[in-house]
């Protein structure tokens, strides 16, 4: 079997991972990135309406509030402040990397003024060209990037972890690294209908369970209120639209969003997504009308959109669209500090897999692309200075699923951890789920798909008992039983001498990771 020895290993080429290898590279580290899809691969891509990050110095404050607003009680302030300090200079550093940001800036839900940098509806598909090219240009003999590649276990020695092993188009490889820096996006594949690129199959999640790191809040899944539904894909209609002045319209063409927040259209996400599905089951239809932004400007604004809905036969800016919310973001993830740092000693984390306190109980509009920004890079240089030398250890156990069980896992967890919520619901789904066949140890052989599988397999309870034992509603996560707000805590998930421990943790009092 190949085996290689680097500084730093990083899963995932988004833009936290990209950020992070380059980072890291720039401080004359050896790196070794690899990706299990191509180099412009994941969510980086598929993001469309924008970057978000203060528009100056003194726009800090009011981005800070905005972000703390979102997250409904459970933002680490020191995380967001570390954000709003550090964000603007890395987005609008991106004109380096040639990112045609347009002039003007544009506003988002939960935003309080326009501060979104954005490249028309691609903005996504700039930044991860970009990064890809520049990766590109990086390789050599300190920075190697292996694509097609997926990580099938970490090895540990001891508490810590000290590289992986990996399944190339050319065979086994092992990693022994000084780090490893998990930046391989979340878990939206649990779901019957996703935003979520094929990729999202909580790859990282799993991998760091299984070594003992804590995952922190996996019952905040936050919905994308404007999406078209395409099979388990949807298609997402950018928050920017509404940034414009679209309107939602229920079936008897009312708009309804002013009876449910004052900001309207422009209502934090987890607001807007429920108040569709509200008028969704109260009229039996919301669409979203542009047709007063006149065809030719929305088109314009939006040619992405516009292209993906045009084989439905739908045109934007001309046809009321059909709107529903869909699972967008997994705000939950591997609990880190503000330097990216896990709670076991070697691994690190930064993007749509880590639970880094920015966020909270709802991800603020954009912040996700700024987040892997600044959290890859600060993830980086925490995991070089921690670095050791690397270690052999051995690898731990992986697991493996049939993937022809995921339809009907997707529809338990869709059914139970769905907009709204309650004790029975999810009760029954983690009996549905005790019904399927369980994961299984996995060969060293075992494929890719059937290891996605097994780490799908392992979160769904996860995530069904997590949000049982929330016993409030807050950001994306609404009971019905319990429509109220308790006190802010957390939920921690770890893996205890081989069983599931979950606990909730008051918010003031979440572990330090060493």
């Amino acid at each position: 079997m190949e085996v290689l020895e680097t500084d730093l290993l990083v899963v995932g080429s988004g833009v936290a991972g990209a950020q992070a290898a380059l980072t890291a590279h720039r401080r004359g580290a050896r790196v070794l990135l690899v990706t299990k899809g191509r180099l412009r691969s994941g969510s980086t891509p598929w993001a469309q309406g924008g970057v978000a990050a203060p528009r100056d110095t003194g726009d800090r404050a009011a981005h800070a509030a905005d972000t703390l607003r979102a997250g409904r009680g459970l933002c680490d302030p020191a995380v967001v402040d570390a954000f709003v300090r550090e964000a603007q200079a890395l987005v609008d550093g991106l004109r380096a990397y040639s990112v045609p940001f347009e002039a003007s800036l544009t506003l988002e839900g939960g935003h309080s003024v326009p501060r979104i940098r954005h490249t028309a509806d691609a903005t996504g598909h700039a930044i991860s060209v970009a990064l890809s090219a520049a990766l590109e240009a990086a390789r050599g003999p300190g920075l190697h990037v292996r694509e097609r590649t997926f990580v099938r276990a970490l090895r540990v020695s001891g508490p810590r972890v000290v590289g992986a092993e990996l399944l190339t188009t050319a065979g086994p490889l092992t990693v022994r690294a000084g780090g490893v820096l998990l930046a391989c996006g979340g878990y939206g594949g649990l779901y019957p209908v996703t935003t979520a690129p094929p990729e999202g199959t909580g790859d990282g999640l799993a991998l760091a369970y299984r070594a003992g790191a804590a995952l922190r809040d996996l019952e905040f899944v936050q919905f994308h209120p404007t999406a078209v539904r395409a099979g388990h894909r949807a298609l997402l209609v950018t928050e920017a639209a509404r940034g414009e002045g679209a309107h939602l319209l229920n079936a008897q063409g009312e708009r309804f969003m002013p009876r449910y927040d004052p900001l309207e259209e422009l209502a934090p996400r987890d607001v807007v997504a429920r108040a569709i599905a509200a008028e969704r089951d109260r009229t039996g239809q919301v669409v979203l009308d542009l047709r007063h932004l006149g065809e030719a400007f929305v088109r314009a604004r939006f040619p992405t959109v516009a292209a993906s809905l045009t084989p439905l036969g739908l045109r934007l800016g001309a046809d009321l669209i059909p709107v529903e919310p869909a699972v967008h973001y997994t705000i939950g993830g591997v609990q880190t500090d503000a330097h990216g740092r896990c709670t076991v000693p070697g691994l690190y984390a930064a993007g749509e897999v880590a639970s880094s306190g920015l966020h909270g109980a709802n991800r603020l509009a954009s912040n996700s692309l700024s987040e892997g920004l600044v959290f890859g890079a600060r993830a980086a240089v925490a995991a070089l200075a921690d670095a050791r030398t690397p270690d052999a250890g051995e690898a731990l156990p992986a697991l493996a699923a049939d993937p022809g069980s995921l339809p009907a896992l997707r529809e338990i967890v869709g059914r139970a951890a769905g907009l709204r919520r309650g004790a029975a619901r999810l009760e029954a789904g983690l009996l549905a789920l005790e019904a399927l066949p369980p994961a299984f140890p996995a060969g060293e052989a075992e494929a890719p798909a059937a290891l996605e599988a097994g780490n799908l397999r392992q979160l769904a309870p996860l995530l069904l008992r997590a949000a049982h034992a929330r016993q409030e509603s807050r950001g994306a996560h609404a009971r019905l039983d319990f429509p109220d707000l308790g006190a802010p805590q957390h939920s921690v998930s770890r893996l205890v001498q081989g069983s599931d421990r979950l606990d909730l943790v008051p918010h003031a009092a979440v572990e330090a990771v060493p």
